[in-house]
């Protein structure tokens, strides 16, 4: 298979990429490496700098069966600053790779976020539930959900979304819109005290990288489209999971603790059942064994 991976230097993309390549497939990362690393991108891959807002010189020259979009505007906090540039990357950079895919025939797996989508959760949320975004990015990323939806009426595509609780693993990075595991870690790699803002019992469901891996693989083996959420359906305090971290690393101090941050969600788990039915899909690492894995790649 020829595939192009966007957001390929990145976190999650990079991972794709690597297992795409021990697959053997012919792998092609597009990225404007804006957060990206160069270094992040395997051997075996072929880098194309470039933008997903305009992406036909690279896909005329690839010619890819699948197209990973991984590539996003990630940063909440952008989001609510400057919607209109959130916008621009999230729904119009989806629209023309959409475009761009649909002239080569190529099928796309699209990342979009759970917890983004749904907002507030009173338990584990199924695909079919409400969607309550409460940030420009969660209504950017469901955008782009229903343009691929779209696609898949008009043009008979069988594109697929996935909606991703909050991954961590190895090569994601404590600045930016990090992730919890990441910044916590990184802190404590340099001897630093994490924070947690309120009360630390919101709740989150923490998927390992490699487990969202075998998702993205899973989807582009599907023959039809759909929407499916990626987690573990198990929820995580803030206080339970810098615990855990705790445990993994060997020790570290108290946290500080900071006021609640205004628009925080308390609640957010995802109903993983639809993806284990359709997809064969169930995650495979515990939250220990993958913090484990991550703290080692921290201290290498």
């Amino acid at each position: 298979m020829r595939a192009i991976v966007t957001g390929g230097a990145g976190f999650i993309g990079s991972h794709v990429v690597d297992a795409l390549l021990e697959r053997g497939d012919e792998v092609h990362v597009l990225d404007d490496l804006s957060t990206g690393r160069r270094e992040r991108v395997a051997g075996g891959a072929s880098l194309h700098v470039a933008d997903i807002r305009a992406p036909n010189d690279v896909f005329d020259a690839v010619r890819p069966d699948a197209v990973l979009h991984l590539a996003a505007q990630a940063d909440v906090r952008v989001s609510v600053e400057r919607p209109d540039f959130d916008a621009d990357a999230n729904v119009l950079g989806t629209i023309r790779i959409l475009e761009a895919a649909r002239r080569h025939g190529a099928k796309i797996v699209f990342t979009s976020s759970g917890g983004a989508i749904y907002g507030e959760c009173d338990g584990p949320v199924a695909e079919t539930a409400e969607r309550q975004p409460v940030a420009p990015y969660g209504t950017s990323k469901l955008c782009g959900e229903e343009y691929l939806a779209t696609w898949n009426r008009l043009h008979g595509t069988s594109h697929v979304t996935l909606r991703l609780g909050n991954v961590y693993g190895p090569r994601q990075e404590p600045h930016g819109e990090a992730g919890v595991v990441a910044i916590f870690m990184g802190l404590l790699d340099e001897d630093g005290t994490p924070r947690i803002f309120g009360d630390g019992r919101q709740t989150r469901d923490y998927v390992y990288v490699a487990d969202v891996v075998d998702s993205i693989l899973a989807a582009l083996e599907r023959d039809a489209g759909g929407v499916f959420n990626i987690g573990t359906a198990v929820e995580t305090t803030v206080l339970e999971l810098y615990g855990a971290i705790r445990h993994a690393t060997g020790g570290g101090p108290e946290p500080d603790h900071a006021p609640a941050r205004l628009g925080e969600l308390q609640r957010s788990v995802l109903d993983v059942s639809l993806a284990a039915q359709e997809l064969g899909w169930r995650p495979q690492r515990s939250l220990g064994d993958g913090l484990a894995e991550t703290w080692s790649w921290v201290t290498s």
